[in-house]
């Protein structure tokens, strides 16, 4: 399935679901892949909870047409989001740093949520997952989406940003955090400033 006719499903739904504890009526799960899960295990119980379609990327899983397999179901949420983030017209202020993210994400949401219709990423959902989920979140009447990045290793902002495509931007400091997955404080420079350069 094409993310086109996907999105038309999303848009139907209820909104996104990656845990069957947290199930929606309508929602589409995703069966992601972690260290100690399998999201493919659980995705015919997403359907029986209530979950409109699941998206597996095993095909072993695949019980009915209500489970749409696809190649990798994490890159499809990931290509699903930059679709939807297409169809969003409003500033988007993409927020990275060592340390103060969360906390300048918070003070610029309170701020601006008082004039405009404002939607901000929830706690502190700022990977490769998290920012995929603030944006599939996002109603399409929005007026200004605050998406927060973390990273931890290289190249993992501009990632964030080709999917969140950022119009604004601030760099709250860069230090030296993660160092075991950027190699260098060098490489967290760079990393952090692909934010700056993408803009």
């Amino acid at each position: 399935m094409n993310i086109s006719k996907l999105y038309n499903l999303f848009r139907k739904s209820s909104g996104i679901c990656t845990d069957t504890r947290h199930v929606r009526k309508n929602n589409i799960f995703f069966a992601l892949q972690g260290e100690n899960f399998n999201g493919n295990d659980f995705a015919y119980n997403a359907l029986e909870k209530g979950c409109s379609y699941s998206v597996i990327d095993d095909p072993l899983k695949q019980k009915n047409k209500n489970q749409i397999l696809v190649s990798n179901a994490l890159q499809t949420l990931q290509e699903l989001a930059k679709y939807h983030r297409s169809k969003l017209n409003c500033p988007v202020i993409g927020i990275t740093g060592t340390n103060g993210k969360t906390t300048t994400k918070e003070l610029i949401f309170t701020i601006l949520n008082t004039q405009f219709n404002t939607i901000a990423t929830q706690g502190n959902l700022n990977n490769h997952i998290g920012v995929p989920l603030t944006i599939l979140s996002t109603p399409i009447n929005t007026e200004i989406l605050i998406i927060e990045m973390g990273a931890n290793h290289k190249d993992e902002i501009n990632f964030l940003c080709n999917i969140s495509q950022p119009t604004h931007g601030i760099i709250t400091n860069i230090g030296k955090a993660h160092l075991e997955g950027f190699g260098s404080y060098e490489d967290i420079i760079k990393t952090k400033s692909e934010l700056y350069q993408y803009i």
